[in-house]
């Protein structure tokens, strides 16, 4: 999937969660859980990353049988969804479709839908595409930072008026994906969405230089006094990795390679297996 930089974001955020487990051992007043590498992890916690490209990224002749599978899988590997959107609308489209048939084995199945910022009407146009999927609807505002995709189909930064506005007309819990600086933080303090998503596009985009393992023990408390859950992804690779997430007030981890990788070698087995080696269980 490569990322800007040589990648630097993307390593940063790998090692990220170490450096950040060990600056909490050696702040001891600092006013978070204590990290119990040995309880299990609660269910409900890792969810699928949103992703798409399936042409483009991950190597699949064609769009579509990317997401069939991966949502197939991960809901099998106990995952809760999430679906993203792209260019052309057949990434989106897929996504929407993917969770469609798993309804008909699962009616409840739904997913966390994060749509690009484009201009309000098409926005509007795809949260009515994914109404009866979405259980939350986000904003993938760090998309704005993908030159090329901002460009083909003219991507917004979005005011802190309209991601109100979107929030109200959501019907679903609402979230903004990809706080990752400090105008970010502000605008969360504006719109104070019901979820905020710590992420650097796992570190493919031009933004700040970091991880997001820093950027939630530097910011987690005061986004956490303005919404009511913290999402994050990016380099979270074993166990230790989500428990310190928990361990800093996030109460969902989402993961994106990792899925891939094992889909692509042992199909919906090898993704099952992967996860139960993410939280620590045989």
């Amino acid at each position: 999937m490569g990322g800007v930089r040589n990648n630097e974001n993307f390593i940063l955020n790998c090692e990220g969660w170490k450096i950040t487990r060990q600056m909490l051992e050696d702040i001891p007043d600092f006013p978070h859980k204590k990290i119990d590498v040995d309880s299990p992890i609660p269910d409900g916690v890792l969810r699928l990353a949103p992703m798409t490209g399936a042409k483009e990224n991950m190597g699949f002749p064609e769009e579509e049988p990317f997401y069939a599978n991966m949502i197939f899988s991960a809901y099998k590997a106990g995952l809760a969804l999430s679906i993203g959107d792209g260019c052309p609308d057949i990434k989106l489209q897929s996504g929407i479709s993917a969770i469609e048939m798993l309804q008909h084995q699962q009616p409840d199945a739904k997913a966390a839908v994060f749509i690009k910022p484009y201009a309000d009407p098409v926005f509007y146009e795809r949260m009515e595409w994914s109404r009866n999927v979405a259980e939350v609807i986000g904003i993938d505002i760090d998309s704005y930072n993908i030159l090329t995709m901002r460009n083909l189909v003219n991507l917004e930064k979005k005011t802190a008026s309209q991601l109100a506005a979107i929030r109200a007309k959501a019907g679903v819990p609402f979230a903004l994906k990809g706080i990752f600086t400090q105008e970010d933080v502000q605008l969360v303090r504006e719109v104070k969405p019901d979820i905020i998503y710590i992420s650097n596009h796992g570190g493919r985009i031009e933004t700040r230089k970091g991880s997001t393992a820093e950027f939630l023990l530097q910011y987690g408390r005061v986004l956490k006094e303005n919404c009511s859950e913290i999402w994050i992804d990016g380099g979270i690779r074993c166990k230790e990795d989500i428990k310190t997430a928990l361990s800093l007030g996030v109460s969902q981890v989402l993961i994106g390679r990792p899925c891939v990788t094992a889909l692509c070698y042992g199909g919906t087995e090898g993704l099952c297996k992967k996860i139960k080696s993410l939280l620590g269980r045989t």
